[in-house]
């Protein structure tokens, strides 16, 4: 009799098991968007939820249409023009390199009037210009063999915004029936943990909020703003500029490390005045996030910094640049799970 016992449970368990890994291999072309979308739900249902409440719970539907009018306009308008300057230093660079006629920026002759550094640097850039644009030249098929990885992470860039214009849909489906998922998850977590299980949830729910807010949506406003100052000031390349600016906020090192050289060419092709202008902004622009970060994180983020830098090198080594803003969020949630379950008396 236990011997049937024994079997039958084997049995159950490996059947359970055949399922589990069998429905696991159905979803992972996909899980990715499923988790983006509900990272998304999340962090943004505060927003809807405010503004159905406003608009009146009995015209949800409604309150919902205008959410996603809403979000849609702020996120389309800053992309399209990001993602065309992207796209229009790429093809000019690519166009310099079929035609033998690669355009280095030199140095303007008012840089040699700078006081202490406008010789030296000025004869430096020239010196350097000169070098790399016959470099180039020189190695035009090796450069062009190799630029398949540059078209490459062009197409997982493309690719991202494909999965989160997707995963930005079903999380609207998500928050419409929040209520659902938040009882499905309360459910689940009590399954798994015990009476314990809806605190971890509503940790877990504030852990991606702060992120998601305090890094990830300040890093886009600097992102964005910084590329409003670069086009103002007819910087070249201002998209991969801007693009540079937001993996950096991101991970959260310093955007002098990108605003310097596009100072030093600002004051190489404008005027002296509108120069120094666009060095005050990007000078604001690297103070924003102590000024931003604060006012988004509320309560303030109980992930130390190390976890957020960790997390988005990681997630961009592992997803791409879908990782980018995925991998610190799960990685800041795994943490404070760790720290919760360290700190348990249970």
């Amino acid at each position: 009799m236990n011997t049937n016992n024994s079997v039958n449970s084997v049995l159950r368990i490996a059947t359970l098991l055949l399922v589990l890994v069998w429905c696991f291999l159905i979803i992972k072309p996909f899980w990715i968007i499923a988790v983006w979308a509900i990272i998304l739900a999340v962090a943004l249902y505060p927003f809807y939820n405010w503004l159905v409440v406003k608009i009146g719970t009995e015209r949800k539907k409604y309150g919902t249409l205008i959410y996603t009018l809403i979000t849609v306009i702020l996120m389309l308008i800053p992309t399209y023009f990001i993602v065309g300057s992207i796209f229009e230093s790429i093809n000019n660079v690519a166009d310099q390199f079929s035609s033998n006629m690669l355009k280095i920026p030199s140095p303007n002759e008012k840089i040699k009037s700078w006081p202490l550094i406008g010789e030296s640097l000025y004869k430096e850039w020239y010196m350097f210009s000169n070098n790399v644009e016959n470099y180039f030249i020189a190695h035009r098929d090796q450069i062009m063999k190799y630029g398949g990885y540059l078209l490459s992470d062009v197409e997982g860039f493309l690719l991202t915004l494909v999965i989160f214009i997707i995963s930005f849909f079903i999380s609207i489906t998500l928050m419409y029936n929040a209520d659902i998922g938040y009882k499905a998850s309360i459910n689940l977590s009590q399954k798994l943990i015990g009476v314990q299980g809806k605190e971890v949830v509503l940790m877990s729910r504030d852990t991606i909020r702060s992120v998601v807010k305090g890094i990830l949506l300040v890093a886009i406003i600097q992102a964005v703003l910084a590329f409003i100052g670069f086009e103002a000031i007819g910087l070249p390349f201002a998209g991969i500029f801007t693009f540079l600016v937001l993996v950096l906020a991101t991970i959260q090192l310093p955007l002098v490390i990108i605003f310097i050289p596009a100072i030093l060419i600002a004051f190489s092709n404008s005027e002296p005045v509108y120069a120094i202008i666009f060095t005050i902004y990007c000078l604001l622009l690297t103070l924003l996030n102590n000024v931003l970060t604060p006012i988004f994180l509320g309560k303030g983020l109980k992930t130390p910094m190390i976890i957020i830098f960790i997390g988005t090198l990681g997630g961009l080594a592992l997803h791409g640049f879908t990782g980018l803003f995925i991998g610190p969020v799960i990685l800041a949630v795994g943490y404070r799970l760790y720290e919760y379950w360290v700190s348990s008396t249970n």
